[in-house]
């Protein structure tokens, strides 16, 4: 076979930088969690299934509006955070680079190179200073620079997977339903195949990680049924 070596090819791996993955599952499982507990208790305390949709539907909007909120903020936090240190560790090369080149050889000797090596290798990148200042970076936080998940892409994949999510167990009642058991049910459903469809993403077994969620959300349900089956047996005495 003939072509681009796999390691040279910038899609060999995937996203991993917390683009829109992180969000949508987070999203999605949160939104399927959320609401079918949140059915569920209000269903074991006995209130009328169109009262369950309005509760459901509030649990959505608002659910979504606070994922989407939350996901914006933190990493657009994060990402000025990394700014911040990244000029700091810019200024500190300008400054001091004779200090960070033996600072980094220490870094690349702790990680095993041999330190004659380390220190050639610092010596070199320390004439080339974007490269320096991405190396420092990498060894000293951890993280990549020029790699930044987009605070809206992780907003909007938030929003939409947490409503598709939150949509699922009630969508027995929009057709016209008046199970609790069956709107659990679908809930369920949607939770196992979400967590098989998640485990594609990171070579699980597709049955391993749709149960794995199914008994969590299974687990948050059982909770707020019985917490709002108590209430509702105590508010009619």
């Amino acid at each position: 076979m003939t072509g681009t070596p796999a390691a040279l090819r910038e899609s060999h791996h995937a996203d991993v930088s917390g683009g829109w993955l992180r969000p949508a599952v987070f999203g999605a499982m949160d939104g399927l969690v959320t609401n079918i507990a949140l059915i569920a208790g209000v269903g074991g305390g006995g209130v009328s299934p169109r009262n369950i949709v309005l509760t459901g539907t509030a649990g959505l909007v608002a659910g979504a509006i606070s994922m989407a909120l939350g996901e914006y903020t933190s990493v657009r936090s994060a990402n000025e955070q990394i700014a911040a240190e990244v000029a700091k560790e810019r200024r500190e090369l300008e400054l001091h680079p004779e200090a960070e080149a033996r600072e980094l050889a220490e870094l690349l000797a702790a990680r095993g190179l041999p330190k004659d090596l380390a220190v050639q290798v610092a010596e070199a990148v320390r004439e080339k200073p974007e490269l320096a200042l991405r190396m420092h970076i990498q060894e000293e936080l951890g993280v990549n620079p020029d790699e930044h998940p987009d605070p809206w892409a992780a907003a909007i994949s938030s929003f939409l997977c947490f409503s598709l999510g939150a949509l699922v167990p009630l969508l027995p009642y929009l057709f016209g339903a008046t199970s609790l058991a069956l709107a659990l049910a679908v809930g369920g459903l949607g939770l196992f195949v979400a967590g098989a469809v998640v485990s594609r993403f990171t070579n699980r077994r597709w049955w391993t990680g749709g149960l794995r969620q199914l008994l969590l959300g299974a687990a948050a349900a059982l909770a707020t049924f019985f917490v709002g089956a108590l209430i509702g047996v105590q508010g009619a005495l």
